[in-house]
């Protein structure tokens, strides 16, 4: 058998003004999905980041459609409600405002979306797709996870040698 060949991973890439890249870095470091990325990678997300406009009453995402891709607010609000039961009015959750991001539960479980959420005003978002979400942001999360978990685990296993050497000493 042949060896499997891994598919480098491209990001897609949106020409923006060195104010915007400002712009969606600062949004970032405020939101939790995108402020633990590293340097290198939030460039790379930053550059993937695709400027989308709503007025006021457009629908954004919809309860129940097929998601892929996460919203980061750069201007503007946005109603998120959420229908509960069939046949039920919608139940208003939140508004979101800059520096918030959305969509990402149904990206993260491959759910469909849990919410509508509807411009309240002139907004900008900006929109990160599935694919760049999964192989940058998901990943970067596991690899931090994992880097972290290996620090406590020779953390812990310092100090049961220590503990053990004190036991012993005492003995």
């Amino acid at each position: 058998m042949g060896d499997i060949k891994k598919i480098e991973f491209k990001p897609r890439s949106f020409p923006k003004t060195a104010e915007q890249e400002q712009s969606i870095k600062n949004k970032c470091s405020e939101s939790f999905i995108f402020n633990s990325l590293e340097d290198s990678d939030l460039k790379t997300v930053i550059l993937a980041f695709e400027q989308k406009n709503y007025k006021p009453g457009e629908v954004v995402i919809k309860q129940g459609d097929e998601g892929n891709e996460i919203f980061l607010v750069d201007k503007g609000e946005l109603d998120c409600q959420r229908v509960e039961k069939q046949g039920e009015e919608p139940k208003h959750l939140k508004v979101y405002k800059p520096g918030e991001s959305f969509g990402e539960l149904a990206l993260l479980y491959n759910a469909p979306r849990a919410a509508t959420i509807i411009a309240k005003t002139d907004c900008t978002l900006w929109s990160l797709d599935r694919q760049c979400f999964n192989r940058i942001v998901k990943d970067s999360a596991i690899k931090k996870r994992e880097k972290n978990e290996e620090a406590f685990y020779n953390l812990l296993e310092e100090r049961l040698e220590l503990c053990y050497e004190a036991l012993m000493c005492r003995y």
